[in-house]
């Protein structure tokens, strides 16, 4: 865990990709059989935070597809990135709907 914060926090003006890899690498050194996952997840909205990005909230409707995004994460970005692009979305139209800035 300390290897992974200390490269994940020398990077600067962090992009969504940095804090999807961050949420992967989380996930692989504490996965959900150890009740991690709403931690992790966590981790992601505060990081979308303090980098300046939208956060977002995985759904019911897209857990299958959170799943198979974190599963093949390593060799295709693109599963996890669209499904927490969408839930994104999803979280920009309550902000939207509540004329919420962001």
């Amino acid at each position: 865990m300390q290897a992974l914060l200390k490269e994940y926090n020398t990077k600067r003006g962090k992009t969504f990709e940095d804090i999807l890899d961050l949420h992967h690498r989380f996930e692989c050194i504490h996965p959900f059989q150890d009740g991690n996952g709403r931690v992790g997840r966590l981790l992601m909205f505060k990081e979308c935070l303090a980098s300046g990005h939208v956060p977002f909230i995985i759904t019911d409707e897209l857990k299958m597809f959170y799943y198979r995004g974190l599963q093949h994460w390593p060799h295709i970005k693109g599963y996890l990135m669209d499904t927490c692009l969408t839930a994104q979305d999803h979280y920009k139209g309550l902000l939207n709907y509540f004329r919420i800035q962001y």
